[in-house]
């Protein structure tokens, strides 16, 4: 008889090894903010050590307070608050056309043998294509208004809705799906209820990256003759050399990519809470 056996025999319960369950409680959540700020803080203290001690010249880097009286003065005097609206609206507006058409070219691809031929080879190929590229052509076809702004963020935000979205579909278990249609499920019914439930977090991670992208396109899209917005602001200080304005405008393109992120967690959390424990901490 072995250990493991003379344990059990012996009916001792004290003897055996008890399981030890990890809780995740309240000390990591409570400093959690803490820790993420912490590198930005030590970025922004060597900062201003830097230029208050005149290590930098202020001319290629301004101090954080420079940038502060730099931000103050476009609130004022060149309406930064409707500059960021309408990059947002630009951004936003682009964004949900190309992630619209992404959803739902990648689950015809990835439901459909058909869908994917007729597809996939076309997506896979104009996903190969530098979206600065496109630019000088969206302008011969759709003018310098407003339409090669959108479109060209929409092309570049439906790229990773789509790939994420067909992977999604395709790795669904097909034996779930011939179980539901067992039930009697088919058609739409099994798509929305089954195979879009089940493909949800690849659809989540196509949706964090489309709306990374479309922030990221923003600024080529708005090089194109753009009388507003922060790609407008951005051309004109790079004309007069305003290092101030360049840095806080890159600052807003970071604080607006953040902002996107937070917001598809949000509705992972929403959608699919039981993820969030999932991870191992």
């Amino acid at each position: 008889m072995n250990a493991l056996t003379s344990i059990t025999a012996s009916g001792d319960p004290g003897r055996l090894v008890q399981p030890v369950v990890r809780q995740s409680g309240n000390r990591s959540e409570r400093f959690s903010f803490a820790r993420r700020a912490t590198g930005p803080l030590i970025v922004v203290a060597l900062w201003a050590i830097s230029t208050s001690a005149g290590w930098i010249d202020p001319s290629i880097l301004p101090s954080p307070a420079g940038l502060v009286a730099g931000w103050q003065q476009l609130w004022t005097e060149q309406a930064l608050a409707t500059q960021i609206a309408t990059s947002l609206s630009r951004a936003l507006a682009g964004g949900v056309i190309g992630i619209i058409f992404g959803l739902v070219l990648g689950t015809i691809a990835g439901l459909s043998k058909l869908g994917e031929e007729m597809f996939d080879a076309l997506l896979q190929m104009l996903r190969t294509i530098p979206f600065l590229a496109l630019v000088p052509l969206f302008i011969v076809w759709f003018g310098i208004g407003e339409a090669p702004k959108l479109l060209l963020i929409a092309l570049a935000t439906m790229f990773p809705m789509y790939l994420n979205t067909y992977a999604g579909v395709r790795n669904v278990d097909r034996k779930v799906i011939e179980a539901m249609r067992s039930f009697g499920l088919g058609g739409r019914r099994l798509i929305l209820e089954v195979v879009l439930p089940l493909a949800l977090p690849q659809i989540f991670t196509g949706l964090r990256f489309a709306l990374g992208v479309s922030v990221l396109v923003l600024i080529a899209a708005e090089q194109i003759n753009a009388s507003a917005g922060l790609g407008y602001l951005l051309n004109s200080a790079q004309m007069y050399q305003q290092v101030d304005v360049i840095l806080i405008c890159i600052a807003i393109y970071a604080v607006l990519g953040l902002g996107a992120d937070l917001i598809v967690r949000s509705l992972e959390r929403l959608f699919m809470p039981w993820r969030a424990g999932i991870a191992v901490r």
